[in-house]
């Protein structure tokens, strides 16, 4: 299993250098202005055991203007244990755009986060409210098996040499099972090998509607892209009380 953020492949990469516009593994370009509540949550001077710092790239969701929702693990110290409070180290979340080369999108500050219990789930407050994006609806419902959802992110294309992406990408994977706190997700278009990958880490897995949607999961961890194996995908409506309390 390879999680999709800085506690395995990235956390080896001592610098992000620009490269290609790659994103989720055999997606598909997102138009321009949809989904701008996907977010690309970038780090800098993450702490490494030896003593060094490198810097890595997550995804995740708007969920309220002041919050977005991602992987717990994008927030650690030295030694890769999740850490809440304030923000560990400098963290810019973009929204609002798909394609960072054409658009500047909306860019704010984490600088605090709350790490959730039941999964591998972190909600990050940014330094100021975001106006221009809708948000996700964080779904309350128990997900069901064979349900098709949405996936946005902007990780990398392949598990060599992965990059983060400069694009916005999305594809549709169904539901395979579902567990107390957990979603196993499969491809099914473009590709059936259509999957999330490095850099991938909290990306939001969600039913389209109009300018936002009904957000279901969010990516943690799965093999390497692309596959057509199952992803690990962390269920928002066992948290959807938590994130209605703390994302005000």
């Amino acid at each position: 299993m390879r999680v999709r953020a800085a506690i395995t492949a990235a956390a080896f990469l001592p610098i992000l250098t620009a490269g290609p516009a790659f994103a989720v593994a055999h997606g598909s370009d997102v138009p321009a202005g949809q989904y701008g509540f996907a977010a690309k949550v970038t780090m800098t001077g993450i702490p490494s055991p030896n003593g060094g710092a490198y810097g890595s790239v997550c995804s995740g969701a708007l969920v309220s203007p002041g919050w977005i929702l991602t992987t717990g693990h994008c927030f650690h110290d030295a030694h890769r244990n999740r850490v809440s409070g304030p923000v560990p180290y400098p963290t810019t979340v973009t929204l609002g755009l798909v394609d960072e080369q054409k658009e500047k999108g909306v860019t704010r500050k984490v600088t605090q986060v709350l790490q959730a219990g039941p999964n591998d789930v972190a909600l990050a407050k940014l330094d100021s409210p975001v106006t221009e994006v809708t948000p996700l609806t964080v779904n309350k419902l128990v997900p069901g098996t064979g349900q098709q959802l949405t996936l946005a992110g902007w990780g990398s294309l392949t598990a060599t040499k992965p990059t983060p992406s400069t694009k916005l990408q999305q594809g549709t994977v169904k539901i395979t099972t579902v567990g107390a706190a957990t979603v196993t997700v499969h491809g099914v278009s473009p590709a059936a090998d259509t999957s999330a990958c490095a850099f991938d880490s909290g990306a939001p897995y969600f039913v389209p509607s109009g300018a936002g949607g009904q957000l279901i999961s969010i990516e943690t961890n799965g093999p390497d892209c692309p596959h057509t194996s199952t992803e690990t995908t962390s269920r928002v409506d066992v948290l959807a009380d938590w994130i209605a309390a703390n994302a005000k």
